[in-house]
């Protein structure tokens, strides 16, 4: 029998009156049945967190308390991270060394949040007005939409869900409808977390009945998405009616830029994990590789062969370096812009196929093609998977106008050991993030979030939560004289 799961509504776990089945993608055979929110599901679970946002057991906690159910999630999480890891791992095809890891981080995001519900300040303002005082409150601006992609959801929900609670919000957290299964599962947590019924709700669905009816609610006020700019533009419109404001971490096509002074070994392991790891299912994965004609033909050979020596397999096993991608419409989406590629005059240096003996799993082999300009379509389209492009440069200024000709900006890579190369590098190149000698570093301290279509806002750090609550002014008149009569001229 297929494994089922739940919605979690108003503090309880209820039913879907429709379901759909989750795929195994290693096996590419259904193993779970998923509830399908409907409008009423979505309208039920947003006046729940409508009610919540306002009742005593909530709105009456100081913050330091809304900190400590906090911590308590962040202890839970961690205990739990071996069954949620398991449950992501068979819902993604994501590798299991990869979710333990991720998840056991997950941990840390929801404890920094729990320290920061206590240091949201507000301000006293020093006015041109003597007899006034005025000050400045923040407070929660009111129910989050939060809705995730089916990569990494327990990370990409705790840079929500933390944030939002610290600040006093309640959340329908609308997971993907593509291996929503780690949380489905979290609700668990949440509930023994001991929060109050309908500050959290967890459900799932798909666009057309769930997702526009949850952006578009009237009771939403904000809206945190992660995903794709098309679904984003629908967002935008959907929520034209409620005005509600959005942060919106889109995708990215980052790119990794190497000097000829770089270190190959370095530079090597940390390309590899940039494209690799998750098997290139990452918004931040670093798809294109700028490297400098006098260092390339090393690189290459050293990539090729690293390439060649992944281990492609079960994402359960723990030997397992690569895994399936999540879906099969995904593996048949970069077939397809690979042979695009090809005919557009790139050059396939290693992979490019399925690999042999993987049964119906929607495995793809680690790729990586060399690229004569950036219109080649693996270098301009965010593939999704472990796609290399690789374009030569001779000059700095033409790394950083190649780094530059994307429509997306969220992050990228720099490795020379030319400090002051690094420094005028960060400052030009159009990304969110960039890492120096590095890839992939994250913290909960540090926020995220891009330029052009990579989308709008941050997440992460002490600037998320901010994004979470909106300032009251209030005026305080300190005189005991009379107000003057406006009439009266003096």
């Amino acid at each position: 029998m297929l494994k089922s799961f739940q919605h979690y509504i108003d503090g309880e776990f209820s039913d879907a009156a429709t379901t759909f089945e989750s795929v195994d993608p290693a096996t590419g055979v259904a193993w779970a049945t998923m509830p399908a929110a409907s409008a009423d599901d979505v309208d039920r679970a947003v006046k729940a967190a409508d009610r919540a946002l306002f009742a005593p057991e909530w709105a009456g906690l100081t913050a330091s308390q809304r900190g400590k159910l906090l911590y308590r999630l962040a202890d839970l999480v961690a205990a739990n991270a071996q069954e949620l890891a398991q449950l992501e791992t068979t819902d993604t095809g994501k590798i299991i060394r990869e979710t333990r890891s991720q998840i056991g981080y997950v941990a840390e995001y929801y404890r920094y949040y729990a320290g920061v519900a206590d240091k949201i300040q507000g301000a006293c303002l020093p006015v041109d007005k003597p007899d006034m005082d005025v000050f400045l409150r923040r407070e929660p601006v009111g129910v989050v939409a939060g809705i995730v992609p089916w990569n990494s959801q327990l990370f990409l929900s705790a840079v929500k869900v933390g944030p939002a609670l610290a600040a006093g919000c309640t959340i329908v957290l609308k997971a993907s409808e593509e291996g929503p299964a780690p949380l489905l599962a979290f609700a668990r947590l949440v509930h023994e977390a001991g929060f109050p019924a309908g500050v959290v709700n967890i459900l799932t669905g798909f666009g057309a009945d769930c997702g526009r009816a949850l952006t578009s609610h009237p009771l939403v006020s904000k809206i945190a998405f992660t995903g794709g700019p098309e679904t984003a533009r629908q967002i935008v419109r959907n929520s034209a009616g409620n005005l509600a404001a959005t942060s919106l971490e889109l995708g990215g096509k980052s790119p990794v830029l190497v000097f000829d002074d770089a270190n190959v070994d370095s530079v090597s392991n940390a390309v590899i994990a940039g494209i690799f790891a998750a098997s290139g299912q990452s918004c931040v994965a670093g798809s294109r590789l700028l490297v400098q004609r006098g260092i390339r033909d090393r690189l290459l050979a050293r990539l090729v062969e690293k390439a060649q020596a992944i281990r492609i397999g079960d994402p359960q096993e723990v030997d397992t370096e690569m895994g399936p991608l999540a879906t099969r419409k995904q593996r048949d989406h970069i077939e397809a812009v690979l042979a695009a590629s090809l005919q557009a005059g790139a050059t396939l240096l290693t992979g490019g196929g399925r690999p042999a003996g993987r049964g119906e799993g929607f495995f793809f082999e680690p790729t990586i093609v060399d690229c004569p300009t950036s219109t080649v379509p693996s270098v301009a389209q965010e593939l999704f998977g472990p796609v290399l492009s690789v374009m030569t440069f001779d000059t700095e200024a033409q790394a950083i106008a190649l780094a530059n000709d994307t429509k997306y900006g969220l992050a990228s890579g720099v490795f020379t050991r030319d400090l002051t190369l690094a420094h005028r590098l960060t400052r030009r190149l159009r990304a969110g993030i960039v890492w120096v000698n590095t890839y992939r570093a994250v913290s909960p301290i540090v926020p995220f979030g891009g330029y052009g279509l990579s989308g709008l806002g941050r997440e992460g750090g002490l600037d998320a939560v901010l994004e979470y609550t909106r300032t009251k002014s209030v005026w305080i008149r300190t005189s005991d004289e009379p107000i003057a009569d406006p009439f009266v001229m003096r």
